[in-house]
């Protein structure tokens, strides 16, 4: 019997579904914390001989939405002048669009290449970092708990902030949920808000949720009612420009830090 990697509860099955066109693989399900989850995940390696999935056509559009939101979050609800590290931070495209919002953000990512944040992967050792980010990551791992422990201890934080598209009620039929996205074998465990909750009790944390966006923190935040409105995506947008006025972007500080030390070589 399969027992749940969050809360230990056995699971039972949910459906079967064919992965990269040719894998039937069988998802089970926690009815105590939530987990929606595949059975181990043997077709990793088929499933990411390309580290960004070639159907991702979101992916820019999606990483400025989310950079918007996390400056708003950063500046009014932790310290936006503190270090952050982005983990499985794929092309580093949102490392480099916090660092011109002027935030401190640093890039890791094991499984893809840093083309866009070149000169900012982190480096665990040199600095306390205030939070790790983690945007559309949870999906991708087998062991949520066991990832969010190895990062919290690498970056010396106690903070998670991070997406995932979340199911209500009952789990969501194979056919009926465009976030399985079995093409691309990619998306491997599903959550539901209880899930991250039960997540938050596992790793004795709060858990927040504000308009899609996740945090899991051993800080006591006091949160007002209009943070709530401050993070509605068209009220971000319209922040945007108030928080870039008040930070100081790093753009082209960091164009002369790379400079130098492309002289230096």
């Amino acid at each position: 019997m399969t027992k749940c990697l969050i809360c230990s509860a056995p699971m039972t099955f949910a459906f079967s579904a064919e992965l990269l066109g040719q894998h039937q693989v069988s998802f089970n399900h926690c009815p105590t914390c939530g987990l929606l989850q595949c059975e181990e995940p043997y077709w990793l390696e088929a499933a990411y001989s390309d580290a960004i999935a070639v159907a991702d056509t979101g992916l820019v559009m999606r990483n400025i939405g989310i950079a918007k939101r996390l400056a708003t979050l950063l500046y009014f609800g932790f310290n936006p002048r503190a270090n952050y590290v982005d983990v499985a931070g794929g092309y580093g495209m949102l490392t480099r669009l916090m660092r011109d919002d002027g935030f401190d953000f640093h890039w890791d990512d094991k499984f893809c290449a840093n083309l866009l944040a070149r000169g900012f992967e982190a480096d665990p050792g040199q600095q306390p970092f205030a939070a790790c980010t983690a945007f559309e990551v949870l999906e991708h791992l087998h062991d949520p708990l066991a990832f969010i422990r190895e990062q919290f201890t690498r970056y010396g934080c106690r903070t998670l902030i991070f997406t995932t598209e979340l199911y209500a009620g009952n789990t969501p039929p194979a056919k009926d949920w465009w976030y399985y996205a079995f093409n691309t074998g990619q998306h491997i465990s599903f959550y539901s808000q209880k899930t991250l909750e039960r997540i938050a009790e596992q790793l004795k944390l709060d858990f927040y949720t504000f308009h899609g966006i996740h945090i899991l923190t051993d800080q006591k935040i006091k949160f007002s009612p209009l943070f709530h409105i401050l993070l509605i995506p068209k009220v971000t947008s319209a922040l945007t420009w108030l928080i870039r006025k008040k930070m100081d972007p790093l753009t082209f500080s960091d164009h002369e830090a790379l400079m130098k030390s492309l002289n230096r070589k």
